[in-house]
């Protein structure tokens, strides 16, 4: 058969007339929507396939009400963490015929306004969402409120009853802490960028969960020692290398230096590595180094750095499968179970003193 000219674009009538099928019956194969025999559905993309037709998707979505496509929103894809994650939800959507729309916040609760509107705009088919902040939800409870199924990524939501993939933090927190603590560490400082984070766990504005767990955990084991975690040991930076560094500086020139540093992700990790080298200080002889996320230049350095690692991939993954589920029509499967994230000692954490100190 004639092939349609190559300089305008190819129509629905095109490929009926390439598949010697009607117009409504080829529109309904494409669509996937409709009654239509397997073998007319396999004529239809055979033709489609001859002819590279693309089919017009806001009249697509016009058709069916649906857009095939889920929005993932996320707080910044430069963390490896989001990046990882974000492959998972990809794979796993993709299994059910899905395209991702991804938006990146810069932990900015004005910005993820603002993309999940653009999202809901575009008629995205679902949502998955990595809140900015635990005190700013109404816009997310306007998509569950308009039947737009929604999952939460890396972090929950008080107040909003929708599913969350994440990683039981809080017990390798702890252990953490107890491993520190049973060096002798007791000042031992938390640097975060997470937004917020000025104000303390029990504030109007808590840490985004994630990051409450992995500091809960760390006073969970002063706490079973008997101690008290020094708040004021808590940095809150800029998304920005100048500032972690700063507080790098602050924290072991101190007066009352800390000992070991926790980085709250990947990113804060290499920071704080270059920043102490930068000042002298020797990994773990002066200070001890901790870091959330696992990724294969901290198993490379010289000492190889201690992480608590989280299932990244897997937690992605569960939140694409669940979010395809839910816009299936899936409405009683069990609630998503956290999964655990683990302790991995490796060189950058050794006692208190353990080497001729570099600080003065």
């Amino acid at each position: 058969m004639a092939k349609a000219g190559n300089h305008r674009e190819i129509t629905v009538a095109d490929v009926a007339r390439e598949a010697g099928v009607s117009k409504a019956q080829a529109a309904r194969a494409l669509g996937a929507y409709g009654a239509v025999s397997d073998a007319v559905r396999e004529r239809v993309l055979a033709a489609a396939a001859r002819l590279n037709y693309r089919p017009n998707q806001p009249a697509r979505t016009l058709n069916t009400g649906r857009s095939h496509s889920v929005g993932v929103v996320v707080g910044d894809i430069e963390n490896p963490y989001f990046s990882l994650a974000t492959r998972g939800i990809s794979d796993a959507v993709e299994r059910s015929g899905f395209t991702v729309v991804l938006a990146n916040t810069g932990e900015r609760v004005m910005a993820e306004r603002a993309a999940v509107d653009m999202l809901m705009d575009k008629r995205v088919d679902g949502l998955i969402v990595a809140p900015a902040s635990t005190g700013d939800s109404a816009h997310l409870q306007a998509v569950v409120d308009a039947g737009r199924p929604l999952v939460l990524l890396d972090r929950t939501l008080p107040g909003l009853a929708v599913d969350a993939a994440r990683a039981e933090i809080e017990p390798a927190a702890r252990e953490a802490a107890e491993h520190l603590l049973a060096l002798g560490h007791r000042r031992i400082g938390y640097i975060t960028t997470a937004d917020g984070s000025d104000v303390r766990t029990d504030g109007p504005h808590p840490l985004p969960s994630p990051v409450a767990a992995r500091v809960a955990g760390l006073v969970g084991g002063f706490t079973e020692r008997g101690l008290t975690w020094d708040s004021d040991l808590l940095r809150s930076c800029r998304h920005d290398e100048a500032a972690i560094r700063k507080a790098v500086v602050d924290l072991v020139r101190d007066p009352r230096p800390a000992t070991a540093l926790i980085a709250s992700d990947s990113l804060i990790g290499q920071v704080v590595v270059g920043a102490l080298q930068e000042e002298g200080l020797r990994i773990p002889d002066d200070v001890s180094v901790l870091m959330y996320d696992d990724q294969p230049w901290a198993r490379l350095v010289t000492p190889p750095v201690t992480v608590v690692a989280q299932p990244t991939y897997d937690i992605g993954y569960a939140a694409g499968a669940r979010l395809a589920a839910l816009i299936g029509g899936a409405t009683n499967s069990p609630p998503l179970v956290p999964l655990p994230a683990v302790l991995i000692r490796r060189g950058s954490i050794g006692p208190v003193g353990g080497g001729s100190s570099a600080r003065s």
